[in-house]
């Protein structure tokens, strides 16, 4: 099968890669209808995030059922699904506990990074991590299924309450997924970005059917200041700003994942401002099928704004890397095997 693999060099190369089966009783292969390209991959393009050369890469997809192991009972071939690339093995002191995402033996077992992913035409899974598409939903939507778990996870971990006011900082597709998910929970929502371009993109997204209750400002808006109930960094490297966004008692979420951020933070502040600073890691995977039943009633697919077959990789993430000022038109790229 064809298949986008990481060299040593930290790029990706088209390769025929070996066609998983079903060998196990409960897996199941997925015939890949699109995967979506992640931050995370970026990420480890440019030494972010770490990841073992010769895997396939990514995790965000969707698509058809290819085989099915001979104890499987959820899915038969044909049937449509989205996988849940976020393992855990259940038998360690945190997954007996209900903290799947804190799984003791995750290491080495995250699908695109350390295990095959989901840039190629199948994939392999155990049936726990494969769910069901809704009857009605389309792939455009069901592809942000793993987004908006992402999301889910961190707009609770905040503890967000409705009437309450979200600053989401970053407006790339996972800080419009929050967006999304915050007013879902009835919160308003500020959503930061500082390219204008993107700002554009944001707007289109939440225009019309959101009713005036997500507004898109650029990070130095003075009125962001002491706004935030609940403050989501989905950047990962913009914890001081955070902070200064979040209203008294405020909950500072970081989200974002940057493995070379650093930031200096003053335990008086914290103190005298009642501030909680929360990281809420990986999503655990209880609140999978909850993000399948949201997506129902969000608008995931305005993400979607480009896609490429695999041959055509390097225009896809092209497409995510516009130089800050220049033209910018990509939120959600996904790939397609064709």
């Amino acid at each position: 099968m064809k298949a986008l693999v990481l060299t040593e060099r930290r790029t990706v190369s088209l390769v025929d890669h070996p066609k998983p089966a079903a060998t196990a009783p409960d897996d199941v292969v997925v015939r890949v209808v699109q995967t979506g390209i992640c931050g995370t991959d970026r990420s480890v393009l440019v030494g972010k995030f770490p990841a073992e050369p010769g895997v396939v890469m990514g995790h965000e997809a969707v698509g058809t059922v290819e085989e099915a192991g001979a104890a499987v009972t959820a899915h038969k071939p044909g049937d449509r699904v989205v996988i849940n690339p976020t393992l855990y093995c259940g038998s360690c002191p945190p997954c007996l506990r209900g903290h799947w995402d804190f799984c003791a033996n995750k290491a080495g077992t995250e699908v695109g990074l350390d295990l095959d992913g989901a840039f190629a035409e199948f994939i392999r899974l155990p049936e726990r991590f494969v769910h069901a598409v809704p009857e009605g939903m389309d792939f455009d939507r069901a592809v942000g299924v793993e987004p908006l778990a992402c999301a889910l996870n961190n707009v609770e971990a905040g503890r967000l309450r409705a009437g309450e006011t979200a600053v989401i900082v970053g407006g790339g597709p996972v800080g419009v997924v929050c967006a999304m998910a915050a007013h879902y929970y009835g919160a308003r929502v500020l959503l930061t970005e500082p390219d204008p371009y993107r700002q554009e993109l944001c707007r289109e997204v939440f225009a019309g059917d959101f009713g005036g209750r997500v507004t898109v400002r650029p990070p130095d808006d003075p009125d962001l200041a002491g706004r935030g109930d609940v403050v989501i960094d989905t950047v990962g490297n913009l914890l001081e700003q955070s902070m200064a966004y979040a209203a008294t008692r405020g909950r500072v979420v970081v989200m974002g994942y940057n493995s070379k951020a650093s930031a200096t933070v003053r335990p008086l502040e914290i103190l005298q401002r009642g501030l909680q600073i929360i990281g809420a890691g990986d999503y655990n995977s209880r609140l999978f099928p909850r993000a399948i039943e949201l997506a129902r009633w969000l608008p995931l697919e305005r993400l979607v704004t480009h896609r490429f077959p695999l041959e055509r990789h390097e225009e896809a993430f092209a497409a995510l890397a516009a130089a800050p000022g220049s033209p910018y038109s990509a939120l959600k790229v996904v790939l397609v095997p064709e």
